[in-house]
């Protein structure tokens, strides 16, 4: 009897204990479903890349080869757990880009900024790095290429207005040949007319991958305005983003190493030129140009009205857009290119000479124009800052 007792008074024991775990399984499943419904409502915001639509080997809106930056984007955005999405913006060069995309929130990011202290400071911040470009050296691959002095008597292509024909310019051992494209530069080396092309790295490694079946060495150059540092580029007030994607980069390098493969880009360790004079190279405005298109426009008249500009605005402009040929302030060793000299030159005909060459270009001398990117305020302001640093001096 005794034990009959003691298994009726367990049993209630053990139906309680079972509804207590059930309640509380259940009560804990009510208050996580409401979470999980939350977050999987609350999805992170699409990645929005700011990109031109025909910058390869950068950037392309054909979906087969989006572009090396593109795709580092996109795999950006994928370790972040996120989509991404591209505002497409047909670029030229220099800040106007960064100003008209980036800084007025058409996107969140834009892959290759180059990483120099003055560029856009403070109202870009940055990345870490993420590679480098700048200038190679192209030539067969059974070419030594292993610094200038493997150039002396051999036919040398170099860029218009470029950091290696300035570089080349006192160097009369070397001849050299002046193209106003990296295409021109590899043409002219499959044509047998140069021996060595220096010019722009990336374009260089993807024609030598799609159009020359990878047929030339590149050899990426170091030195005072031929490699910069590149990064992702964020807005001043996006530094949370930009911590973010600090912290996925280091797990991205195997990825972004295999997209520069893929590309053709140069990523390896480069030649070491000797440190170049500041007053003939400079890096500002970093990033050269792959194309400049010019959409068509009617005809402006040539202003030769003096108004009053803004000199300090007109530096700016000029250092962020023109630096990159006519050098940092207007400081060029090549006398031809050396804007100093426009008033020896034209003197009383300098204004109309100014204003027909920004409107129109010298497109023969790789002289874009400039009448659809730049309002003629902006012209009237590297104009009047112009005029500060004219030489006064002797011969022209």
């Amino acid at each position: 009897m005794s034990c009959i007792v003691r298994n009726e008074l367990r049993t209630p024991s053990r139906n309680t204990r079972l509804e207590h775990a059930i309640r509380t399984v259940l009560l804990s499943a009510l208050l996580v479903a409401p979470a999980l419904s939350a977050g999987a409502g609350e999805a992170k915001p699409s990645l929005r890349l700011c990109a031109d639509p025909t910058n390869l080997p950068f950037s392309s809106d054909d979906p087969g080869k989006p572009g090396l930056y593109l795709e580092i984007g996109q795999a950006v955005a994928q370790k972040l757990g996120r989509t991404a999405s591209t505002n497409w913006y047909k670029s030229y060069f220099g800040k106007r880009t960064v100003r008209e995309t980036l800084l007025s929130k058409q996107c969140d990011a834009m892959v290759g900024l180059p990483l120099i202290d003055d560029f856009m400071g403070p109202a870009v911040i940055f990345s870490k790095p993420i590679a480098h470009e700048g200038y190679a050296l192209v030539g067969t691959k059974d070419r030594k290429l292993a610094g200038i002095d493997d150039l002396r008597g051999l036919r040398v292509a170099v860029q218009y207005q470029s950091t290696p024909q300035n570089l080349l310019a006192s160097r009369d051992e070397i001849q050299k040949v002046t193209v106003l494209s990296p295409d021109e530069g590899m043409a002219a080396l499959e044509q047998g007319r140069v021996d060595v092309a220096f010019i722009w790295a990336p374009v260089a490694g993807w024609l030598n991958k799609t159009a020359y079946g990878d047929k030339y060495q590149v050899v990426s150059t170091a030195g005072d305005g031929l490699l910069w540092a590149t990064a992702i580029g964020f807005a001043k007030a996006s530094g949370a983003l930009r911590d973010e994607v600090d912290a996925v980069l280091p797990s991205l390098q195997p990825d972004i190493s295999a997209l520069f493969a893929k590309y053709g880009v140069p990523n390896g360790a480069p030649v070491k030129f000797g440190e170049a004079d500041r007053a003939t190279t400079s890096s500002v405005g970093a990033k050269e140009p792959v194309t400049v298109g010019q959409a068509a426009a009617a005809e402006k008249p040539v202003q030769t009205a003096a108004t009053a500009g803004d000199a300090t605005t007109g530096r700016e402009v000029f250092n962020g857009t023109c630096a990159h040929c006519h050098g940092p302030d207007a400081v060029q060793a090549e006398r031809k290119i050396d804007l100093r000299l426009l008033k020896k030159r034209y003197a009383d005909d300098m204004e109309s000479t100014y204003w027909k060459t920004v409107h129109d270009g010298r497109p023969a001398k790789g002289m874009p124009a400039w009448k659809d990117v730049f309002s003629d305020d902006e012209l009237r302001n590297v104009y009047v800052y112009l005029q500060t640093v004219q030489d006064t001096g002797g011969s022209n």
